[in-house]
């Protein structure tokens, strides 16, 4: 009878913990849950993987070149009213330029723009400026848009392009991540309310009234699937010039397709590196603010967008009340290995629903499911553990062991300048990779134990080799490293250094692997690459962020490891390492090449050369082939 009590009244608790977890996140509050539900979603849409957007829409990229070409950006507005008025004469469904055109700047170029807006169906991009960083509502109020971002005003293009173009407010809503979730379709002030960019475009488009009820929006009889605030949640197709993207610059040369504008959504915007307005989504660390728009009008028209309106949240409460008493009366129904297994089952079941779901088009919040069940199944089983006096140790040493893992020399630049890499950073940098062979077949082979060994000291030897050096591990790759030099800034030796660290490495690991036990070193080897060349390198996350460093330079150098292993080799040099670091060869070690190559997933030809002791047997001759 007692323990019925205490069974029924762990269910109680339970279900009010579920259910103030839910109320208090529903409310604005626990915003820690949005970082982890951002999370969450990223790795969701990269296990639903890449998909073929709508063909609708057109991305007329202001980019590099188009830069390049003019010598300053934003770009003169002579030569943006080129860019529209070529667009005009292809006959597109609508141009939308997310371009904030705020400012005056030449007369001409301003008259010029203005004349061309008048030719056809436009749709220019406004800004709502906000009274702090975060977008805000009226607290307590019972009217149907009281939901709205209520911004302080609206920064709108100046009147004489205005008039002749629909405007929309083009801010969208990153959340705790930095990656924009959704993005609002109507916005207000004390005295209006505007529509979002996105919504103006699509209505213009699909030429059909917009109607504003009090918790939904229509395009003419189809609803507009958005959350209970009026923001549409989006999902990315995939990385970014997945939607179809042309350069600005075809324009000016008169290369433009006219099949790429004719009866399309056109949308003109910035992709210049450097100019700020990118975000990290799950495919890419950097995508244009220009694609995230896209995205959005690309769900509005096609109707494609993930479903996350008021069924969806009454679903979530239901779940985050009923699956936690659900673990928690199986725990305490059977209080052994099959309570567990049980627990456990249902856990799988559950995430595999919310996976099913966002992948067919409905996003059910896993994290604050996981708060109202983590928490209430974590105390029981705490409380169970402590009654037997078996577990405590355990839990203890498990939650030691995971504070371990961080780069010591991340943790002291970043105490050292806590604004370090706080913009991305393109820039001149060495990159060396480094990889265990045959690791996973071995892993399979031995004691976890003796693994977990083995992966420390290997881990101890590149992080001693990087140190050395000068350089930073921005990640350990499970049974590898990729070390970076050239931060916190470029210095004249990063290439030099890199090669040292290179041949450090080589020699090092070479010397740890022949001192393992005869039944492990037989089967294990390694190969490591280095390359030196232009990367962008930021900073990325919020509460657990992580520094990474993007570009072909990354790419190229990973893959000459698989340069160096299909050519019996285990360290591949390309020469613009080799040049910058001006090396011209060591006593004690041999270069052997060039092999000219062409490396998986990249065009042209690679000159890579191979560097040994001088005790390892010498490398074929030079040679050209393709890395399948």
């Amino acid at each position: 009878m007692k323990r019925r009590v205490q069974i029924l009244v762990a269910l109680v608790l339970t279900a009010l913990w579920g259910a103030g977890i839910y109320a208090g996140h529903a409310n604005g509050h626990l915003r820690f849950l949005d970082r982890l539900e951002a999370t969450l979603t990223d790795w969701r849409t990269q296990v639903r993987g890449v998909q073929v957007p709508p063909d609708l829409v057109t991305i007329v990229a202001i980019d590099d070149t188009v830069v390049k070409r003019g010598g300053s950006y934003p770009l003169p507005r002579a030569d943006l009213a080129r860019v529209v008025d070529t667009i005009v004469q292809f006959k597109p469904k609508v141009v939308a330029i997310d371009l904030l055109l705020v400012d005056r700047s030449a007369a001409i170029g301003d008259a010029t723009l203005a004349h061309t807006l008048a030719t056809g169906p436009m749709v220019l991009a406004a800004a709502a400026i906000f009274p702090s960083a975060s977008e805000t509502v009226a607290p307590g109020s019972s009217e149907p848009l009281a939901a709205l971002p209520q911004a302080e005003r609206f920064l709108l293009p100046l009147p004489a392009f205005a008039e002749h173009a629909d405007v929309g407010i083009v801010n969208v809503a990153t959340g705790q991540s930095g990656s924009p979730l959704s993005v609002p379709m109507l916005f207000r002030t004390d005295d209006k309310v505007e529509l979002s960019f996105p919504l103006r475009v699509a209505s213009r488009a699909l030429d059909k009234p917009l109607t504003i009820a009090p918790d939904h929006l229509t395009l003419g009889d189809r609803a507009v699937p958005t959350d209970t605030d009026f923001a549409l949640p989006i999902t990315y197709y995939g990385p970014r010039r997945t939607i179809r993207t042309v350069s600005a610059q075809s324009i000016f040369d008169r290369t433009l397709d006219r099949k790429a504008i004719e009866n399309r959504i056109v949308v003109i915007g910035a992709a210049v590196a450097g100019g700020g307005d990118f975000f990290p989504t799950p495919f890419d660390s950097l995508m244009p603010g220009v694609e995230v728009i896209s995205t959005a009008i690309t769900h509005l028209v096609a109707g494609d967008s993930i479903v996350r309106d008021r069924k969806v949240h009454i679903a979530d409460a239901l779940i985050a009340i009923l699956l936690p008493m659900l673990l928690v009366g199986l725990l305490a129904w059977r209080r052994s290995a099959l309570g567990f297994v049980l627990a456990a089952a249902v856990m799988v079941a559950w995430a595999g629903l919310n996976l099913f779901a966002f992948t067919h088009g409905v996003w059910l919040d896993a994290a604050t499911t996981l708060a109202a069940a983590v928490p209430p199944v974590a105390v029981f089983i705490g409380v169970q553990t402590w009654a037997g006096g078996r577990r405590t140790q355990y839990l203890a040493a498990k939650s030691r062991s995971l504070a371990q893992f961080q780069a010591p020399a991340v943790q002291e630049w970043l105490a050292r300048d806590p604004n370090f890499l706080a913009k991305p950073v393109r820039q001149d940098a060495a990159i060396v990779f480094i990889d265990l062979s045959d690791f996973t077949a071995l892993s399979q082979r031995i004691d976890p134990e003796q693994l977990q060994d083995i992966l420390q000291v290997f881990h101890a030897l590149i992080d001693r080799a990087a140190v050395d050096c000068g350089g930073m591990i921005t990640s350990f790759l499970g049974d590898g490293a990729m070390i970076l030099f050239g931060l916190p800034s470029a210095m004249p030796d990063d290439a030099a250094r890199a090669l040292k660290c290179a041949i450090g490495l080589h020699r090092g690991v070479e010397r740890w692997i022949a001192s393992l036990p005869s039944e492990i070193s037989g089967r294990l080897g390694f190969k490591i690459g280095a390359h030196f060349g232009p990367i962008v390198a930021s900073r990325l996350g919020e509460s657990h962020q992580h520094i990474t460093a993007n570009g072909d330079t990354v790419n190229l150098a990973s893959r000459l490891m698989e340069v160096a292993a299909h050519n019996g080799a285990r360290l591949a040099l390309t020469d613009a390492l080799l040049d910058a670091a001006d090396f011209h060869g060591a006593p004690d070690g041999v270069l052997s090449g060039p092999l000219l190559t062409q490396i998986r997933g990249r065009s042209g030809i690679v000159t890579v050369w191979f560097w040994r002791d001088q005790d390892r047997p010498s490398q074929d001759a030079a040679k050209v082939e393709m890395i399948d």
